[in-house]
C-alpha cells in the first residue's frame, strides 16, 4: 500500500559532473590511450539517484540538498534538475567555489572504470546545509560518506557530522538511507559506524563491506558466497546499523534486516554486447530500491526493482541515460533472465 501521509525523496551529498571518456585501453604511467568518445553527465549519489527516479516516470516528488559552484558545471546541474522537476531550493551556489567533477575513464570493451575526482565545494557541505523542517518527503538519501570532508569529521565524542544530519532527518519523520564511496583507505571503521544507528537502509557493495567489516569475501563457483555476504551484513548490523543492510555486487544483492529477515535477488543477465559502462550502476540500483520502498513494496520486490534499474543503466556509458520508464526496466528481467549466482528458490521472496 502506498504511503498516503508522506511522499517524496530528498537526496543530499555529493553533486558531481562526470566527464566520461571511453578509451581503447587503460594505459600505464607515461603510456598513451585513445579516447574513442567523450560526454558530460550527472555524478554523485543525490544527482544520480534523483535523475534515475525521474527517468522511471513514477511521479514521486524529488528534491536535492547540497552545494555547487558558480560556474558552468554548477549551472549545468541546476538547469538539468529544473528540467527534471527536481526541487533545487536547498542546492546552494557557492560564489567563490568550484563545482565538484570526476574524470571517468572507461575502457570500452570491458566497461571497467577509473576515476579522477576533484572534491570542490562538496568538501564544505555541513550539517547547517540541511533543513528538514518543512518537508513532507518520505525518504532522505545521503551519499557518499567518505567523500564529504565536513560531514566525515568527528566531534570529541566520535560522532560524525553525517550522523547528526541523519539524526535530524529521522527526528523530522523521514526514512533514511545512506551510500558510501569505494575508497582505498582504512577510514571505514572510524567514520562510518557513528552514522549506522540513524540509518534505516545502508547501501554498500562487496568491496566496501569488506573494508568496513574487515572480513574477506569468500566465493563459490558462481560468485560471492551467500553465507559470506550474510556474515558481513550481520557484522554491520552488530556495529549498530538500525534497519536494512543491502549489499550489492555484479551477480545480485542481499538485504539483511536487524530482525533477521533475509532477502536475496539475482542480477539481470544483460548480454555483454549491450553493456556500455558501469558508471552509476550502484546509484541506479539504490534508485530502484528506494522507488520500490517509496511505493509501498516489501524489500524483496524493491530489490527486484533495484537490479532491473541497475541493468538498464549498464546500456549507456553515462550514469543514467540508459534508464527508461519503470515498466521498460522491469521487462529486462523477462527478456534476458537472471544470473546463475544462486538457485532460483533462494531468491524472492524474503527468506
Amino acid at each position: 500500500m502506498k504511503n498516503t501521509i508522506r511522499r517524496g525523496i530528498i537526496a543530499g551529498g555529493n553533486w558531481i559532473v562526470d566527464f566520461v571518456k571511453m578509451t581503447d585501453v587503460y594505459p600505464g604511467e607515461e603510456a598513451l590511450a585513445n579516447i574513442r568518445s567523450a560526454g558530460t553527465s550527472n555524478g554523485g549519489a543525490p544527482y544520480s539517484v534523483l535523475k534515475a527516479v525521474s527517468r522511471l516516470n513514477v511521479s514521486i516528488p524529488l528534491a536535492g540538498i547540497g552545494r555547487v559552484g558558480d560556474d558552468e558545471s554548477g549551472r549545468y546541474i541546476l538547469d538539468e534538475c529544473r528540467q527534471l522537476g527536481i526541487d533545487v531550493s536547498q542546492l546552494k551556489t557557492i560564489r567563490d567555489g568550484q563545482t565538484s567533477y570526476t574524470d571517468v575513464m572507461t575502457v570500452a570493451h570491458t566497461g571497467r572504470r577509473t576515476f579522477f575526482h576533484f572534491r570542490g565545494v562538496n568538501s564544505g557541505l555541513g550539517a547547517d546545509d540541511f533543513d528538514f523542517k518543512h518537508t513532507n518527503a518520505l525518504i532522505f538519501h545521503l551519499g557518499y560518506l567518505l567523500l564529504l570532508d565536513q560531514l566525515d569529521t568527528l566531534d570529541h565524542n566520535g560522532v560524525s557530522e553525517a550522523a547528526k544530519v541523519l539524526a535530524s532527518a529521522k527526528a523530522a519523520g523521514l526514512l533514511t538511507s545512506v551510500d558510501i564511496v569505494s575508497e582505498q583507505s582504512d577510514r571505514y571503521g572510524s567514520i562510518i559506524p557513528s552514522a549506522l544507528p540513524y540509518t534505516d537502509i545502508l547501501f554498500i557493495n562487496e568491496f566496501e563491506a569488506q573494508k568496513l567489516t574487515g572480513e574477506k569475501l569468500l566465493f563459490s563457483e558462481t560468485g560471492p558466497s551467500l553465507q559470506s555476504i550474510k556474515s558481513m551484513a550481520q557484522h554491520i548490523l552488530d556495529m549498530g546499523a538500525n534497519g536494512w543492510v543491502v549489499i550489492h555486487f555484479p551477480q545480485g544483492a542481499v538485504a539483511l534486516h536487524q530482525k533477521g529477515t533475509v532477502c536475496v535477488q539475482n542480477a539481470v543477465k544483460i548480454p555483454p554486447e549491450l553493456i556500455r559502462g558501469t558508471v552509476g550502476a550502484g546509484d541506479a540500483f539504490a534508485a530502484g530500491v528506494l522507488t520500490g520502498i517509496h511505493e509501498g513494496n516489501a524489500m524483496d520486490k524493491a530489490l527486484k526493482w533495484g537490479v532491473c534499474v541497475a541493468a538498464a543503466s549498464l546500456t549507456a556509458a553515462s550514469a543514467s541515460e540508459g534508464i527508461k520508464p519503470l515498466s521498460a526496466c522491469l521487462s529486462l528481467m523477462d527478456e534476458y533472465g537472471i544470473t546463475g549466482w544462486i538457485n532460483n528458490d533462494q531468491c524472492n521472496p524474503c527468506i
